[in-house]
């Protein structure tokens, strides 16, 4: 593990113990990690309505001497980073006044552009081994998360992967999770505003030994702390919704992924879904 991702490691593995002061500490480290080599300690203090000291408890309880040896770690962990990181240049901004229909396309660029910089390749590859080998893929949101989850298990379906949605209708997530064993996989979906029913999903599941794939947009999350992966996608929006440009790009490389991984499993299924659909039209005329 680089040094980048040990620290953050550092800081989520513990989240779960802290005292609810020092979890705002931990929020704002984890969404503003960038941010944290400009800060000072009293920034910070106002910036998560903290003291001073407890900011350098948990500076302590995450394995350091003090806030300025964990901001200083930070600083040349993010220096190796972003000497390595790759940059997608998708678009150019214009100068001119955009008219609303290419801003909207812009801002959705730019989702996408953001979410291939976030999610980890090693993590990506984690989550494609993870789904081809497990028993079954269920996948779980509510609003309009439950559609995102509807695609992702229908787009899984198509490449050969025994997956379904949740149930949400006279029963609730936990009661389906009840009949889940360790050898599947539950893909959760929880964009703002996080639901309370979907992130107790992910935590009964976790306690039952079952792994849970979180798709989020933030690395502080609610429900990234009950979840073995998670992968992150941008979904800012002009409107007070969340954006699924990026998210659509996702469920699309996830299924694409499994595809190629196992071309022999996804070839078959790809066939007998089209006889299937060749005899149900034959049917459908000669009716």
């Amino acid at each position: 593990m680089d040094r980048y991702k040990e620290i953050k490691e550092q800081i989520t593995s513990r989240y779960n113990s802290l005292p609810k002061n020092h979890r705002r500490i931990a929020d704002y480290f984890i969404n503003n990690f960038d941010k944290i080599p400009f800060v000072n300690v009293q920034d910070l203090s106002k910036a998560t309505g903290t003291s001073v000291a407890s900011i350098v408890r948990f500076s302590q309880r995450s394995g350091f001497k003090g806030f300025n040896e964990l901001r200083d770690a930070i600083t040349g962990s993010l220096q190796k980073e972003l000497s390595n990181k790759q940059i997608f240049p998708l678009f150019e901004k214009r100068k001119i006044q955009e008219d609303l229909l290419t801003e909207v396309a812009n801002l959705d660029i730019k989702n996408i552009n953001d979410t291939l910089n976030f999610i980890e390749r090693s993590t990506f590859n984690y989550v494609i081994e993870r789904i081809l080998k497990s028993d079954r893929v269920f996948t779980a949101g509510l609003g309009i998360s439950y559609l995102l989850a509807e695609i992702l298990a229908y787009q899984l379906t198509q490449v050969g992967v025994s997956s379904s949605i949740l149930n949400h209708t006279h029963t609730v997530f936990n009661e389906n999770i009840l009949f889940l064993n360790p050898k599947d996989l539950l893909m959760v979906f929880s964009f703002p505003p996080y639901s309370k029913e979907t992130i107790e999903a992910a935590k009964f599941a976790q306690e039952r030994n079952i792994d849970v794939i979180a798709i989020t947009n933030q690395p502080a999350a609610p429900v990234t702390f009950f979840s073995k992966a998670n992968l992150l996608v941008k979904s800012e929006n002009m409107l007070f919704t969340n954006s699924f440009a990026a998210i659509s790009v996702l469920i699309n490389a996830l299924a694409t992924a499994c595809a190629i991984k196992d071309k022999q499993r996804a070839k078959k299924i790809l066939e007998e879904s089209h006889e299937i659909m060749i005899q149900q039209n034959q049917v459908i005329i000669e009716g």
